[in-house]
């Protein structure tokens, strides 16, 4: 083979190989799976992801019963929501010990864009008038068609903002910010139940204020109450904290926690049965639940311009809590998460379940809590209650028909405990900072008025004004110790020659929100020293030019004489810290400069970085006899002290 053909030949084989180690490397970083299922321990992990996949499916199907009922849609549609996503997310995700399903504040968004476009005056799950799918309702089906778009372009933004690479942008969500938002929806989803727990038939109510007017209505219908279901209610939110509380406090010394909802589920259900409560005292169940998996269907393509609000705040709100909880399983467990392969994972999370009649998903903090207790190790976890999940969808469903609402309700309110539980947070903030305190209080307040999604973008648009605030009034320079810096770099001897010199050290990027604070807090230094020193310049230059002072009549205040180059002060710009700059900054630096050598002060800049020095030699005339950029504080240091005795010798030659 000729040596030229070899040679590119060799070099293809390269290039190929680059290419492939590349996109291998981009397959990984995408499916996060390909990556710990090869090294998955079967031997010490298989038992307790198994146990925890166990306990997880049980949670799985109440909330996602539950969820759907909170959603306005058939409760069946959440059990398809706790299996289908649970996977995607496996694949996709990098938080190992966070469960994805239906959520709670998605569900209360969607709910929005459900009763808007099919509303209903009163909702009847048991309802037999079949439409051909799963053996519902033409009602239902539209129904689920609303919430199933709202899931689909929810996850078409998520996807969007993954390709936008916006994950990167969530540094902008702060933790009081996030702790109001969610404890804000969650106590809008304790009032959406408030029906169900009474047993009263009441319109749905939404919008701005909508909160205050389902409580007004509530007290001025107070005597509609259903006093078997506000019994059934409290009994059941009991017996679930008093259990719950029991497994927190013993499951160090249990390796199984009881089960309560399950328990509860079938016992109310039971109890309903035999008792013929639909009946007799008219508890409202569940009812009909249709056997097996739907065949996959597109979301209806017609509405989506209709829902475009909710698919925000579907995206959103449930990124937002899953990263924090994403993030929290990482801190806890030593992993890292990629923010913005978290916006893919839960798009597509979203995308692909919305064709098997999907409620919008997310990660719970209650199902991510009993991953944490029960030991979970990895997603298999999560894929084995997936497995169960279908089980009960082919065999136990149909058995769920006798479960009352207002346990179903009951579950939600006591599921909900941990955000409800943030409130806690506010004392955290007051003792730490108050602007922090009021971002908490302020955020909350306009989640609970208007939405869950308004109240994020409000509570995002404070902490961006308290950082622009913050950041333009914040410290920017700070006056380093000349004495310190002498010790470090010079011999007593040269000490007396350096007085003249100021350090000065650059501690914030310098951008068009400080450089007014910047030239302002350089100006103060200045001029302090200039009026410390300016008696005792005058005394020096008084002796210094008697003989001059006499041809003006024995006066030493007539003009003014510049000041020899060894008597010259000199500003040290230390720019280490100065790490980012845009054109003001840059502008603002060769402003200080010139008005510097106005006053006949020398400014030097050192540890400077290359565009930093490219952007003001290309800015402004930097033209002097001596360098102005050094490489470090004692180059800078050493330039003035050889300057200055050159000086001296110069005039001591002239003499």
């Amino acid at each position: 083979m000729p040596r030229g053909k070899r040679t590119r030949s060799t070099g293809w084989r390269k290039v190929r190989a680059l290419r492939l180690e590349d996109i291998r490397h981009w397959w990984m970083r995408r499916l996060p799976v390909l990556e710990w299922v090869p090294t998955y321990d079967w031997k010490e992990n298989l038992v307790p992801d198994a146990v925890s996949g166990m306990m997880l499916a049980i949670q799985q199907v109440t909330q996602g019963l539950a969820f759907a009922v909170l959603s306005s849609v058939h409760p069946v549609f959440g059990l398809y929501g706790s299996f289908f996503p649970v996977i995607i997310y496996a694949i996709f995700g990098m938080g190992r010990h966070v469960a994805t399903g239906t959520f709670a504040l998605t569900s209360l968004i969607s709910a929005n864009a459900v009763e808007r476009l099919v509303p209903s005056a009163g909702t009847n799950f048991t309802a037999n008038n079949n439409s051909g799918v799963l053996g519902l309702s033409e009602f239902e089906m539209q129904r689920i068609g609303v919430a199933a778009a709202v899931s689909f372009l929810g996850g078409i933004i998520q996807v969007a903002m993954f390709m936008l690479q916006l994950g990167s942008a969530t540094f902008l969500l702060t933790e009081p910010v996030i702790s109001a938002m969610t404890t804000g929806a969650a106590t809008h989803v304790v009032t959406s139940q408030v029906k169900y727990l009474l047993g009263m038939k009441m319109p749905y109510i939404s919008g701005p204020l909508g909160f205050f007017h389902i409580y007004a209505y509530i007290f001025e219908n107070i005597r509609s109450v259903q006093l078997e279901a506000l019994l059934l209610s409290l009994l059941s939110i009991v017996v679930l904290v008093l259990v719950k509380e029991l497994n927190e406090k013993f499951q160090r010394n249990i390796k199984i926690v009881l089960p309560i909802d399950l328990v509860l589920i079938i016992a109310t259900s039971a109890a309903c049965y035999y008792a013929d409560m639909e009946y007799v005292y008219g508890l409202e169940v569940v009812g009909h639940i249709p056997e097996g998996l739907p065949p996959p269907k597109l979301p209806p393509m017609n509405v989506l311009s209709e829902v475009v609000t909710e698919a925000f705040g579907v995206a959103l709100v449930g990124y937002v809590a899953s990263l924090a909880l994403a993030q929290g399983s990482a801190k806890k467990f030593k992993y890292t998460v990629d923010d913005n392969q978290e916006f893919l994972a839960h798009g597509l999370s979203n995308v692909i379940p919305s064709f098997f009649f999907c409620i919008p998903s997310a990660a719970a903090m209650g199902r991510t809590a009993l991953l944490y207790s029960t030991g979970a190790r990895t997603q298999v976890a999560c894929l084995i209650s997936s497995a169960l999940i279908l089980v009960v969808i082919y065999t136990v469903g149909p058995m769920l028909y006798w479960l009352p609402m207002c346990v179903l309700a009951s579950i939600i309110i006591v599921g909900l405990k941990g955000m409800l539980m943030q409130f806690r947070d506010l004392k955290k903030y007051w003792n730490v900072d108050k602007i922090d305190w009021s971002i908490w209080v302020s955020t909350y307040v306009f989640t609970i008025c208007f939405a869950a999604n308004v109240g994020l973008l409000y509570g995002v648009v404070c902490t961006i004004v308290t950082v622009i605030f913050r950041f333009s009034r914040a410290r920017t320079l700070s006056l380093k110790n000349m004495k310190e810096v002498e010790y470090k770099y010079k011999t007593e001897d040269n000490c007396q020659s350096l007085k003249q010199v100021k350090i000065v050290s650059v501690n914030n990027p310098l951008v068009f929100l400080n450089a007014r604070k910047f030239h302002a807090d350089l100006t103060k230094i200045i001029q302090k020293d200039s009026m410390s020193s300016q008696a005792c310049e005058d005394v020096n230059k008084c002796e210094q030019n008697t003989l001059l002072c006499s041809f003006s009549n024995g006066s030493c205040h007539g003009e003014s004489l510049q000041p020899s180059q060894s008597e010259r002060r000199v500003l040290i710009l230390d720019c280490s810290g100065l790490s980012l700059f845009d054109y003001t900054g840059a502008s603002m630096l060769l402003q200080i400069y010139m008005d510097c050598k106005n006053r006949h002060i020398d400014v030097l800049l050192a540890c400077c970085k290359a565009s930093l020095i490219k952007a003001m030699q290309y800015g402004g005339n930097l033209e002097s006899e001596n360098p102005v950029f050094f490489e470090s504080v004692s180059s800078a240091i050493d330039a003035i002290q050889i300057h200055r005795n050159y000086s001296k010798f110069s005039e001591q030659s002239e003499v």
